[in-house]
C-alpha cells in the first residue's frame, strides 16, 4: 500500500489539456492485454467512504484483474479533480458536487462508479454539521452569519447545507464557508476558528464522543438515500483504454459490496491509513456504500447545486453517467 501527496494545481490542469495531455500517458498501455499489469493511481480523501478500495486491494479484487493500484490523498475531491484531468490519476473519488461544478465548466470528467451514500437517517449519518457542546448554535438556522468548516469550497457540504438552513427556515446566504483539512475540524471548532463545520467520519464520532453535537444531518436533508460521493475518470480515458476502465469499476463494485457486508473489517481497515486506533474506529458510522448510482438524488444536488449558483451550465447527467 503506497501514499503519496497529491499537489497539481488548477493551472497544470489547464496547461495539460491545453496541450492536448493524454490520461493514457500515466497509464502501462494496456499491459493487461499482452499479460502484464496496469500501473493505476487513485485519488482520494483520508476518511472513512474510501475504505472500500483498501479492503479490495487487502482482497485482491485489484490485482485479479492485473492492476497495480496506487492510493494518494487529497484534502478534497476539487483538488482530486486536476491530477486525473492531466493523466496523473487514472481515476479519481469525489463529491458528486464538485463533479457537476467540473463538468459544468467544460471539464471532460465521467463517473465510473458510485463511492458511497447517507445512510437516510437523522441524526445517524456518516457526516453532520458539527458544533461544540456549549455551541449557542442549537439548529441549522441558528448557523445565519456564522463561520462553517468544509474541506473545500463549492463542494457537496455547501449546497447540502444550504439546504439544511433552507430546511430550518434560515438564510444560507448569511453563512461564510471557511476551508479547513478535515483532520483539522476538531481543533478549529474547539479554539473558535470556525462556529459550526461540515464534519465526516471518521472524526466525526470522535467528536461527539468529547462532548460535540451535530445541529443537522445536513447529506439526509438534500435528497432521500442521497449519492455524496463517487469515483471517475477522464472522457479521454475511457475513449482510450476501456478494457481498463471495465477492470477497475468491477473491482470497485466487488470492493464496495464486501465492504457493505462486512462492516467490522471496514472499520478495521480505516486504522491502515488514518492515524485512528481501533478503539477510535469501534463507533464510526458507516455510510452506504452502493454498488449503482441513485439518479433521482444526482437529479434533485444538480438543482440545489444550482439554485446555489455554482453551475456555469445544467449538468447533462446522460454525459456524466456511464
Amino acid at each position: 500500500m503506497r501514499l503519496r501527496p497529491l499537489s497539481l494545481a488548477l493551472g497544470v490542469l489547464l496547461a495539460v489539456t491545453a496541450c492536448g495531455g493524454s490520461s493514457s500517458d500515466s497509464s502501462s498501455g494496456g499491459g493487461a492485454e499482452s499479460g502484464g499489469t496496469d500501473a493505476v493511481t487513485v485519488g482520494l480523501i483520508p476518511i472513512v467512504d474510501v475504505a472500500p478500495i483498501f479492503l479490495g486491494q487487502q482482497q485482491g479484487f485489484f490485482s485479479d484483474r492485473n492492476i497495480d493500484l496506487t492510493t494518494e490523498f487529497a484534502q478534497g475531491g476539487a483538488a482530486i479533480v486536476p491530477s486525473v484531468m492531466s493523466g496523473h490519476a487514472q481515476f479519481g473519488f469525489s463529491n458528486v458536487v464538485s463533479m457537476m461544478v467540473a463538468s459544468s465548466s467544460g471539464l471532460p470528467v465521467r463517473l465510473v462508479g458510485p463511492g458511497v451514500g447517507s445512510t437516510g437517517e437523522q441524526g445517524a449519518d456518516f457526516n453532520g454539521v458539527a458544533v461544540p457542546g456549549d455551541s449557542p448554535i442549537r439548529t441549522a438556522a441558528d448557523l445565519e452569519g456564522g463561520r462553517v468548516g468544509v474541506n473545500t469550497l463549492n463542494n457537496i457540504c455547501g449546497v447540502s447545507i444550504n439546504e439544511s438552513v433552507r430546511k430550518a427556515g434560515g438564510d444560507p446566504s448569511r453563512l461564510e464557508y471557511v476551508e479547513i483539512p478535515p483532520p483539522d475540524m476538531p481543533a478549529a471548532l474547539d479554539t473558535g476558528q470556525i462556529d459550526a463545520t461540515c464534519m465526516s467520519e471518521p472524526f466525526l464520532s470522535a467528536y461527539l464522543a468529547k462532548g460535540g453535537r451535530t445541529v443537522a444531518s445536513n447529506y439526509v436533508d438534500v435528497a432521500e438515500d442521497a449519492d455524496i460521493a463517487v469515483y471517475f475518470a477522464s472522457a479521454e480515458l475511457l475513449q482510450s483504454d476501456p478494457d481498463l476502465v471495465q477492470r477497475f469499476t468491477e473491482a470497485l463494485a466487488e470492493s464496495l459490496a464486501y465492504a457493505q457486508e462486512h462492516p467490522d473489517e471496514t472499520r478495521a481497515i480505516v486504522t491502515t491509513y488514518t492515524s485512528l486506533t481501533a478503539e477510535q474506529v469501534a463507533g464510526v458510522t458507516l455510510p452506504r456504500f452502493p454498488t449503482e448510482f441513485n439518479r433521482d438524488s444526482l437529479e434533485r444536488i444538480a438543482d440545489l447545486a444550482e439554485e446555489d449558483g455554482l453551475l456555469k451550465e445544467p449538468v447533462d447527467l446522460d454525459a456524466l453517467l456511464p
